[in-house]
């Protein structure tokens, strides 16, 4: 196991990348990527840096040559044989050869496209723009190296006794988390938390500690190369980038309102068993559901991701009771702003209700809260998205408008097309 604390003392060797692979990434975007590659690889999108929480000033913080350097690290990777081999040969979700040879064979090629990089203010604007397969690769690297790079200008001002001590709070305080969770009968919990993490190495020891902490309860990891090396289960499905762009291309608004079934008719050829799971929040849960058509309803389960997540979970039960399907058989997947009290909360109200899963995002993989002065490691809301398709705006509007996101002028449209009224504000921590 990683000396983390002497590695941060070091952490500018060349051992050290921040993004060291091209499959350090989310499961769920690499099976996205061959959807797309199938069905939409000659659109074109634009995706942006996001940071919600104008607070931290990412430009006043990380210096611009450092990043430009990691950024331009990632687009000399390609994957290695071994990676390759993995991909094309191992089972996932019990299926072999999950990735087609024709994608993989692009996959093999592939280097990163080009990048646009400016400050603005104390903020970076950060874009990526090319054909949709190749750009969309480029979300998880961002937000990661973007991540660390703001950790590693905290951590830089600390001396070798203070990160000792920092990484050994931070251990206990992961441990006491997985303590609590190990009484919660038939918990399944997989880490979802690569984009926004402190480290690769740190989510590398949280993911080792949930192994030895809770057993077969920990499904997997959502990143492809922690899997591959620590011999897990990857696991994700589907985002809302893909009705987010699917959206945008469409001609008017009767296709604007089919489109997020349209993606899920794609993905319904290509995936089925536990890879079936509706995202519905993108245009509202309720709408989607009540439009939905009678074959969603077959599919295995829900990811629940904005929100409050039981009122979400109470309308997805009722939903599949709508459609004569039995609850108690159906999935639903956790996954938005976890923490061990939230998880807790809701496995006793849906636990025997429903199959329960959680996905443990950021306050797993980066929950330095409360550890250093005036709380600068604390997680912050950062999010790289498709802004435009085939030079149309992209929308998404959430089941919590303060992740909502759009010009003015087409949030109001899809409104109306998806016939979204009043929406509660949540906070939105990570």
């Amino acid at each position: 196991m990683a000396d983390i604390a002497t590695r941060v003392w070091n952490h500018r060797w060349k051992i050290d990348p921040i993004v060291r692979s091209l499959i350090d990434t989310d499961f769920y975007k690499l099976l996205m990527c061959q959807s797309v590659f199938r069905n939409k690889r000659d659109t074109h999108v634009t995706f942006s840096l996001i940071n919600r929480t104008k607070s931290v000033p990412l430009a006043d913080l990380i210096d611009e040559g450092e990043l430009r350097e990691q950024l331009d690290h990632v687009r000399s990777l390609s994957l290695t044989r071994g990676e390759s081999t993995w991909l094309r040969g191992n089972t996932f979700y019990g299926k072999r050869q999950m990735f087609r040879p024709d994608f993989m064979e692009w996959f093999e090629t592939l280097r990163l496209p080009p990048y646009h990089l400016e400050r603005k203010g104390d903020q970076y604007e950060l874009t990526f723009e090319g054909a949709w397969p190749e750009v969309m690769l480029w979300e998880i690297p961002a937000l990661a190296i973007l991540m660390e790079l703001r950790g590693r200008a905290i951590l830089d001002r600390m001396k070798r006794f203070e990160l000792e001590i920092l990484y050994a709070r931070a251990m206990t305080k992961l441990w006491e988390k997985i303590e609590r969770l190990r009484p919660l009968e038939n918990l399944r919990i997989a880490d979802f938390g690569t984009r926004r993490r402190h480290s690769f190495l740190w989510q590398d020891w949280c993911v080792q500690a949930m192994v030895e902490g809770l057993g077969p309860r920990f499904t997997g990891t959502s990143n492809c190369l922690i899997a591959m090396r620590r011999d897990l289960e990857a696991v994700g499905t589907n985002a809302h980038e893909l009705p987010m762009v699917y959206s945008a291309l469409a001609e008017d608004d009767a296709a604007l309102a089919r489109a997020p079934y349209d993606v899920l008719a794609d993905w319904h050829e290509e995936h089925d068993g536990n890879l079936r799971i509706i995202l519905p929040d993108t245009y509202g849960t309720r709408g989607f559901l009540d439009r939905a058509p009678d074959w969603l309803a077959g599919w295995t389960g829900i990811r629940i991701d904005s929100g409050d997540p039981a009122t979400g979970a109470e309308t997805a039960i009722d939903w599949w009771r709508s459609r004569g399907e039995d609850p108690s058989t159906k999935l639903i997947i956790f996954s938005d702003g976890l923490d061990v009290e939230k998880i807790e909360e809701l496995h006793r109200q849906f636990s025997g209700r429903v199959r329960v899963s959680f996905g443990w995002g950021t306050l797993l993989t980066n929950d330095f809260r409360g550890l250093v002065p005036d709380d600068a490691l604390a997680p912050f809301s950062l999010v790289c998205k498709a802004v435009a398709a085939d030079g149309k705006p992209t929308v998404k509007l959430s089941d919590n408008p303060e992740k909502a996101m759009g010009p003015e002028a087409e949030v109001a449209r899809y409104k109306r097309v998806f016939g979204v009224g009043e929406q509660e504000r949540m906070e939105v921590v990570v």
